[in-house]
Order: structure tokens, then sequence, then C-alpha cells
């Protein structure tokens, strides 16, 4: 940049600032002690040039601090550049929403994403944040050179504990929170973390670096009708300690969509990252996310597009970049299966060979013997729908409290439980680690069942008896009502376009699909599947 061949030093930015104007009345102590520090020395730096750069949009000050101050340097700090590109992204998402009466930056540095907001949005007034008392100079400078004092508040303080006005307008945020990792953060503002999360609900863990402590301090900020966006990494989308982000996206902070930057684009020059992209309105309440995995900075565009993800599924996910790895690949007018059913296996009995009979062969209350999917074949074997219970095997299924049952009942029980104990079943880990040991827990009946493991692909039946299902099997549950003619278009999609090659194949052949990667398969989304049916 033009700026560099007359900033060779720390003392040269310094110095630039100087010459560019900062008003010494704002300045902190620290700042004027830089000044002093750094007022002799060096050839004064052309100010009219500095100045034009800057004001056609240019940052010549930070990009020689980037120069002068090593990455390894500026890592206490989590001092990172964003590029250009990424900014004017993220600017064309806000610029699609209501136009901001003030635009904040928590994590300022020299500017960059201030001085874009303020082109953007020329009415806007406008608040950086910024700790570094250099940066705070650089800051200052840019503000000045760039004509924009008469709008603009520089603080020189901790975005954590600042006081921010209300306004009527809304509010927005932008940014690239500095990624600072736990080791190097302050044990109050851990505490701070811990205490100001649990205050709106959320647990945090004190192992989060220091972007996470921003998005919770903008959740404390913010006010309805505000909106924002903030560039990281993206490891708290799968980290434990990101959880807390996870969960205040889908809550309070109304998260709308997260675009990921892949690796090997180098997102930041100076940082080895994979960038995140993470947009939301507070007070939003749409029922799904979007989520988008784009290979190079180019591609991002204005942002706004990506597949759509349910919170449900979002809420049931612990690690967000299989979601997003998977949903580029939903073509349009399609949603994966998850989107409409969750998917779980079946019940584990820890012994089938106790709890699991042939009818007639155990004499206990009709009330404890369920009908049961116990093994694949049946599944096979039903084709299309399960009509017929007859020859299914009971799965004996206890109440946790066995005072429920009638004197009558409870004397069959008790028998069957001191046969039961013969074989000390009671002893078995899953037995052991039940609410009690005598109750298997079986699931309620799917309206789909599907096979998971097998040398074919797998069965999609229509539970036709309500038949409950032990660990052979999956069960499909909708997330919401759907009718027979629905669930038969969807099961009839299921068997017809799942193929063996979309599970995980093992040796020998067998081929199988976890209750996640079930979810992932793509099916007609619901409008289509009731316009199949006429519905």
């Amino acid at each position: 940049m033009g700026g560099m061949g007359q900033l060779q030093t720390l003392g040269d930015v310094v110095r630039a600032t100087v010459v560019l104007g900062v008003e010494a009345e704002a300045l902190t102590d620290a700042e004027r002690a830089l000044i002093e520090e750094h007022r002799d020395g060096g050839v004064a730096p052309d100010a009219d040039k500095l100045g034009a750069e800057i004001f056609a949009g240019g940052d010549p000050l930070g990009d020689a601090y980037a120069e002068i101050v090593s990455a390894a340097d500026r890592r206490p700090l989590g001092q990172t550049y964003t590029p250009a590109p990424i900014i004017e992204s993220m600017l064309a998402w806000a610029s699609r929403r209501p136009k901001p009466g003030r635009i904040v930056d928590p994590g300022a540095g020299s500017g960059r994403y201030l001085l874009a907001a303020a082109r953007a949005f020329p009415e806007a007034d406008l608040v950086a944040l910024e700790i570094d008392p250099l940066s705070g100079l650089m800051l200052r400078a840019n503000v000045r050179a760039a004509g924009l004092s008469d709008r603009a508040e520089v603080i020189l303080g901790d975005y954590r504990s600042a006081n921010l006005a209300r306004i009527e307008a809304p509010t927005l945020y932008i940014g690239n929170p500095p990624y600072v990792r736990h080791h190097q953060i302050d044990p109050d503002w851990k505490e701070w973390l811990v205490t100001t999360a649990l205050s709106q609900g959320y647990k945090a863990s004190k192992l989060a670096g220091l972007h996470i402590h921003f998005f919770l301090a903008t959740a404390e900020h913010a006010r309805e009708g505000d909106y924002g966006a903030f560039i990281t990494s993206s490891e708290w989308m799968d980290v434990n300690y990101g959880s807390v982000l996870r969960e205040l996206l889908l809550g309070s902070l109304g998260g709308t969509e997260i675009h990921v930057i892949d690796p090997t684009a180098e997102t930041f020059a100076d940082a080895t990252t994979t960038g995140a992209i993470t947009c939301f309105e507070i007070g939003g309440a749409e029922p799904s996310m979007r989520l988008r995995r784009v290979e190079s900075v180019e591609a991002l565009g204005a942002l706004g597009l990506g597949a759509e993800v349910s919170r449900a599924r979002l809420a049931e996910s612990s690690r967000w970049s299989v979601l997003m790895r998977t949903a580029v690949q939903v073509p349009e007018g399609h949603i994966e299966l998850g989107e409409l059913c969750r998917v779980h296996r079946g019940t584990v009995t820890g012994a089938n060979a106790v709890w699991v009979a042939r009818p007639g062969a155990v004499k206990l209350p009709e009330s404890v013997l369920f009908p049961s999917v116990t093994k694949a074949r049946e599944l096979f074997k039903a084709g299309v729908r399960l009509t017929d219970e007859e020859d299914l095997r009971r799965v004996i299924d206890l109440p946790v409290d066995l005072d429920t049952l009638s004197t009558e009942d409870r004397k069959l029980v008790n028998r069957f439980l001191r046969t039961a104990k013969l074989s000390n079943v009671q002893a078995g880990y899953v037995a052991a680690n039940r609410r009690a040991w005598w109750s298997v827990g079986l699931r309620k009946a799917a309206p789909i069942l599907a096979t998971y493991m097998a040398r074919r692909p797998p069965a999609f039946v229509l539970n036709d008896v309500e038949a409950r299902h032990i660990n052979i099997a999956h069960g499909l549950y909708p997330r919401e009502e759907l009718s027979p003619v629905v669930l038969d278009a969807l099961a009839l999609h299921l068997r017809s376009a799942v193929e063996l090659s979309q599970g995980r194949t093992y040796a020998g052949g067998l081929t199988k699909f976890e209750p996640r990667e079930m979810e992932r398969l793509t099916i007609p989304d619901l409008a289509q599947l009731r316009a199949e049916v006429g519905v």
C-alpha cells in the first residue's frame, strides 16, 4: 500500500497519526504517552498523501502496522486485519436490512469496518471500541482523515463493559472480534462470561475464546431490531465451549445465517484459520438458519444464500460443521430428511433372551407385552407396510414404578423377575444403568420404520400396526403431524431414491446408516410431498 514507503517503524506510524491531526483533547493518557515516546526521530510522514489514501478507502496505517508487527506479536491482543472483500460482503448483507441509526465496531483496530460502514450508511452515527492505545491512535487518525469526526465516537476501552446508550433506530454491530485463547484471558473476565451467560439462561465454559465473549456482550448491549455480522474462527461450531454461542444464536441473539470460508482460501493473510461469517438479528424468530460453505472469499457475494436448516435440527446437533458440509449438497426444492423427521435407533434391551419373547411364551399382563420389530428381516419381509403383528415377538417393558400394577399383575411380574434374576440380568451394563433395571424403556411407535445395516438399501416400512422397535431398526418420527397420504409419499420416495452408496460400507460389504447419516438423506420438501398426493 502507498503508506508503507513512509512508515517503516512503529514510531513512524505514531508520528503519522499526529500529522493526520488526532485530536489531543480526546486522547487517553496511554495514547498521549505513546505520542510523547515517539515524538522525535525519523522523517515526518507526508500527511497529504496518507490522508488522500485514507479518504479513498485505503488503510495505510493498518497495513504498515500489520507489516511491522508480526502476527505472533499481535496474537496476545487477537489483532487480525480483515481483507476488504470480506468487509464488502458483510456490508452488502447489512444494506438489505433497515437502515441503522448507529454502527458499532466492538474491536475496531485501525477502523477498517467502521470507515467502510460509514460510507455505506452516511447517516448513521459511529461507535468504535478498542483497547490497544496504538490502534486507538490509528483509528482516530483514520476517522479524522476520512472526514468522519463529526459523527464518530472512538472509545479506548473494553467492549464488554461499554455503556452504549439506547437509541430508537436499529444498531448495526459489525466487525472482526479479537481471537484470543482462554489462556490469555483474565480470570475476572472468565467469571464475567459465566455469570453473564447464566443471567441470560445459558451455561458458558471458561475455556471459551475472546470472540465468544464478544458475541455474549453483543447480546447484552443489543435491543430487539438490532442486527449484526461478525467474522471469527469457525471452531466454535463444534467444540464444547462453543455451545454457549450456538445456544445464543438459536435464542436471544437470533442467528440468521453462517458462511464458512474453505480453509484452503486463506481468509486472513496473517492467520491460519477457517473463517466463519455469522449474521444475526435480535428478536428474530425464523424457524431456520441458512448455512453455506464457499471455496473462496470472492464466492461470498452479498451473503443471504445457503441451505435452510431448522433451528430444531441445529439444537439437536453438537457439531454444526457436519450440517454445514452436507447443507450445500441439497438441491433446490429439497430438504434433508432431518428437517422433517427425527431418526432414532431402537431401544437396547441389554439381554434379548430375557426381554424378548415369542407370542404366548411368557405369562405376563398384556399391558407389558409390546409387539415389536426385533429382526431386520421382518421389515424386509413386510415390504411397503407392516400390517400384521401376530408373528412379531413381544418386548417385555415393565413400568419403572411396579406399584402401579394391579395385585394380580404384580404377582405375575414378580414371578418373572425372580426368574430373570437367575440369569443375573440386573448386573448387566445396560440394565444397571437404567432408571430401573427391569424397565426396558421402549420408544413410542414410529410411523415409519427403517432398517439400517444390510447388503441392500434400507427398507422404509409404514408402521400400520404401531409396532415398537429395538436397536435393529430406526424409527422416523415427524417433527409435525403428517397426514397418512404424505407419510405414504415420504416412504415411497425413500424406498425409491435411497441408494446403498449413501451409507457407510464396512468390511464384508455390510452398509450402515447411522441415525444422523439417515437424517442427511435428501427428500422433496413438504410442499412437494403434499403436491404429489394432491393435499
